[in-house]
């Protein structure tokens, strides 16, 4: 690994800039992380983290108290800058990077030549050199790469995150990593930062290329879900039990069927398939299908509610979960969130009660409508039971609770 230490830059501190950050800090780098909510930058600074991941608040602490990783507002000049920040979509699921780009002209008067300027967030193809571009107008006064040259002051890449959440800490530094250049120049630049903590192969490809893996990588995984998440919906109409279906196909040697869910949460899945479509309408329209498929499942769900409600004597439901996935506290997309806030709307006179673990107050949009309760106690004062997040607390239920209760279950817990 490359021994050379350097002041960084993070700008994010959010699901993956924040355990960056804490990795680079770790391996010896001087680190700055800069967000835009004063919160999260006190929390930091008190070794402390404001999101769930295994094992980071101890490498928080650590680097915090050693003087190796602050954070702040602002950038401050540095070697390198990571911007690591949300790219959410718009209306019609057109691509919304107004985030990357405020970051770009946060890092931009910090510039100094020399300096390396490296691109996390997944991104729409075109935004590694849409960001290079920008700082070209807001920086005349130094040269950025081009493709086809070699000499430039600013080095710009491009190098996505690949981490699962509950394992980020791991997976940052055991899997591989695609960096893509500008330049060959900027994707070596880039490399050689990697290489202080990453365990894993770094490959080497241009800009466009890796943005484009990322995206790929997501909607391969959309894709999958949507079979499943199809599958049950058919299984449904035909009478048959999805799950033992799917335990069935699986014998074949060549078959791997997805479990399927509510629908699909977090910001890759159900977020970045869209960016391939908006860039190519035309062509992917098994793509754009599966994401219908899985934006269309919570609105199924809701229907088996509202059915279910329509038959019962009492009106109270309890909602386990509202994380996009098992075991953390991300609610980002997620379609068991979507779930409970469409049921506030089309069920208003229905009482509910959310059992989460992970949070300790509803989200904005539940407030008032909803209330947060321990999943026994939303079991015991429940007629109906939506199980909508595969949490281990949630699997070690005793399952007698469940007696008289209707229950639908979206995640095979109780199959």
């Amino acid at each position: 690994m490359n021994s050379e230490k350097l002041k960084i830059t993070v700008v994010g501190l959010g699901y993956i800039g924040l355990p960056t950050a804490a990795m680079l800090a770790s391996v010896g780098h001087d680190v700055v992380g800069v967000d835009v909510n004063p919160s999260v930058v006190d929390t930091v600074n008190r070794g402390e983290i404001h999101i769930v991941e295994r094992d980071l608040d101890q490498l928080v602490q650590a680097v915090v108290s050693q003087g190796k990783l602050r954070a702040s507002l602002t950038p401050e000049q540095s070697d390198a800058y990571i911007i690591a920040v949300p790219t959410p979509f718009k209306n019609d699921h057109e691509p919304d990077t107004s985030y990357v780009e405020s970051a770009a002209r946060a890092i931009a008067p910090m510039l100094q030549p020399g300096a390396l300027v490296i691109l996390e967030s997944t991104s729409p193809v075109g935004t590694t050199e849409q960001v290079a571009a920008l700082l070209v107008t807001l920086r005349p006064d130094l040269s950025f790469p081009k493709q086809g040259t070699t000499g430039a002051d600013i080095q710009v890449a491009y190098c996505p995150e690949r981490v699962l959440p509950g394992r980020i800490m791991t997976e940052l530094v055991d899997n591989d990593r695609v960096i893509g250049g500008i330049t060959p120049v900027c994707a070596e630049r880039a490399r050689s930062l990697y290489q202080t903590f990453v365990r894993g192969e770094c490959v080497l490809t241009d800009a466009r290329s890796a943005e484009m893996t990322k995206l790929t990588e997501n909607a391969f995984r959309d894709l999958n879900i949507g079979f499943a998440n199809e599958l049950s919906l058919i299984c449904d109409r035909l009478g048959i039990n999805v799950w033992e279906l799917i335990a069935l196909a699986n014998r074949h040697p060549r078959v791997n069927i997805l479990n399927p869910g509510p629908g699909v949460g977090g910001h890759c899945i159900a977020v970045d398939p869209w960016f391939i479509v908006h860039a190519a309408p035309e062509e992917a329209r098994l793509i754009r299908t599966a994401r219908q498929v899985n934006d269309g499942k919570p609105h199924w769900i809701v229907d088996k509610v509202l059915d279910a409600l329509s038959k019962a004597e009492g009106q109270t439901v309890a909602c386990l979960g509202l994380a996009f996935k098992a075991d953390v506290d991300d609610l980002r997309e997620s379609p068991a969130l979507a779930i409970v806030e469409i049921l506030a709307q089309r069920a208003p006179s229905a009482k509910l009660l959310v059992a989460e673990p992970f949070i300790d107050h509803l989200p904005r949009t539940l407030v008032g409508k909803a209330e947060l309760a321990p999943a026994e106690e939303a079991i015991e004062r429940a007629d109906i039971v939506v199980m909508l997040v595969d949490h281990k607390t949630f699997k070690s239920l005793d399952r007698s609770r469940l007696a008289d209760k209707t229950i639908i279950d979206t995640r095979g817990v109780w199959r």
